[in-house]
């Protein structure tokens, strides 16, 4: 059984990346966060399963000063489960961390750092289990089949997708999840299988067939039934499993709107979010793509929102000052969070995308009410200098994103002018044209009327038919 940590990961032919997302990811590959500050025990306690495991072995990668410490967490947590190859892969990456921050030979640096010693009557015990459970399972989902139970057989291929998945063989996992749809005898039955779909499919970082699934369960008649708690909280998972795909094919205002629209209390989804993920991702694509009144309207005006941004007190403070126009400390407090989000598994291919996109939308938004702007006090306002500001503006003016030119001797950035009168002008030609190109247009249709010309297809039979007669004189004449 083929499974661990390098089988869940994506397959080329398995990814929906676009080549923007691929050099994106690849550029968050080599970043390495020196020091965090994070919590590593409540952040890993708030995700189980393969969640937990993958996010751990993300901040190993990723974060030199915790990477010891995850690999241990991800170790011990692995244990509890049957996926014995990702437990020999974690084991190995730890052993390395190791030997590489102490340099010594394995053996003394293993009993210094008191190394734990590959567990091989664990993994063999395991692996027995393994073996046994599934004959067990793929047996009785024969005996569901021999008996023709719709409902059994249902069950049967999903408690086999469960154990492939406690094992790390995503691809058979999938495989029996999506085997369960022949056997779905209610419509919530489907949106169940979809979810289970959904969640490997997001393992898998298959985004196209997360897409996919989240439109068909949207459509049961399952979730267009009266409101119940537990229709939210699907609503809530297909939401967010939809944000999380957006947000990974770089839709960041659709993935804003997903993440927007999840509801607080209906957040029951440990296997691949948390809370204090959805008030991150959506606050950062809001920031990167709301203008100043849906920022108003969707998110700081937002009940429900609220809840969320209560987790994150700085995202808070970041939205409030960014709405005020206070970019400097907003934009202090967003690079001092940087690190920290570097170590998210989803939101590191993006960061730099979103930074660069939050930053551009800023200096649109202050230099709007203004005809010029001064750039020295520009640059203050914005923590940098006014060389790098020039460049920033020189390519948002490039982009079309900003009306203005850039006097670079006296370092004054102006807007351009526009001739309301000529402009004005323009606009009263244009819908004169359309105006007239509108009357001749009705003046012909009635003197078509008039004069009796008719145009006619041809009949679905494929019977001939004339295309126009032409029948001059009153209508008189014409029934004649």
């Amino acid at each position: 059984m083929s499974s661990g940590y390098s089988s869940g990961m994506p397959e080329p032919m398995q990814v929906d990346n676009g080549p923007d997302e691929s050099e994106s990811a690849n550029s968050s590959r080599a970043v390495v966060v020196e020091i965090s500050s994070l919590d590593l025990e409540a952040y890993a306690a708030n995700y189980k399963g393969l969640a937990r495991l993958y996010r751990l072995i993300h901040v190993a990668d990723h974060c030199q000063s915790l990477r010891v410490e995850a690999l241990r967490m991800a170790l011990t947590y692995v244990m509890t489960t049957f996926n014995t190859n990702l437990y020999q892969q974690i084991h190995k990456k730890l052993q390395d961390a190791i030997n590489t921050q102490t340099r010594l030979p394995d053996a003394v640096s293993g009993a210094v750092h008191s190394m734990p010693a590959l567990d091989t009557q664990w993994i063999e015990i395991t692996s027995k289990k393994m073996a046994l459970r599934l004959e067990k399972l793929d047996t009785d989902l024969k005996n569901y089949k021999s008996n023709s139970i719709k409902e059994s057989i249902r069950r049967g291929h999903d408690d086999l997708g469960d154990h492939y998945l406690e094992c790390g063989d995503l691809s058979n996992a999938l495989k029996c999840y999506s085997r369960a749809r022949d056997y779905c005898t209610s419509s919530k039955h489907l949106v169940n299988m979809c979810l289970n779909v959904i969640k490997v499919s997001v393992y898998l970082q298959n985004w196209s067939h997360v897409i996919s699934y989240v439109s068909k369960a949207e459509s049961t008649p399952y979730l267009l039934e009266p409101a119940k708690d537990q229709n939210q909280q699907v609503i809530t998972k297909l939401r967010v499993a939809s944000g999380l795909a957006d947000l990974a094919c770089m839709r960041y205002k659709n993935a804003a709107k997903q993440f927007l629209s999840a509801h607080f209390d209906s957040v029951d989804f440990p296997e691949l979010i948390s809370a204090n993920n959805i008030a991150t991702y959506g606050s950062l694509c809001a920031l990167a793509t709301f203008d100043r009144q849906e920022l108003q309207r969707l998110v700081i005006s937002s009940s429900s929102f609220k809840l969320f941004l209560e987790l994150e007190p700085q995202l808070r403070d970041i939205i409030h000052q960014f709405y005020a126009s206070k970019y400097a400390s907003c934009l202090k407090l967003l690079s001092d969070l940087k690190d920290g989000f570097l170590l998210d598994l989803y939101l590191a291919p993006h960061i730099s995308s979103l930074y660069t996109q939050i930053r551009s939308r800023a200096l649109c938004q202050y230099f709007g009410p203004y005809r010029s702007a001064d750039l020295s006090k520009m640059a203050v306002a914005f923590n940098t200098t006014v060389l790098q500001l020039e460049d920033e503006l020189m390519q948002l003016i490039l982009d079309n994103k900003i009306s203005a030119r850039i006097d670079s001797h006296n370092k004054v950035l102006y807007a351009k002018d526009t001739d309301q009168r000529s402009s004005t002008f323009e606009k009263a030609l244009e819908m004169a044209q359309e105006r007239l190109k509108r009357t001749k247009s009705l003046i012909l249709r009635a003197a078509i009327v008039r004069s009796h010309i008719q145009v006619q297809s041809p009949l679905r039979d494929g019977s001939q038919c004339s295309e126009m007669s032409l029948v001059p004189g009153n209508a008189a004449s014409a029934r004649n």
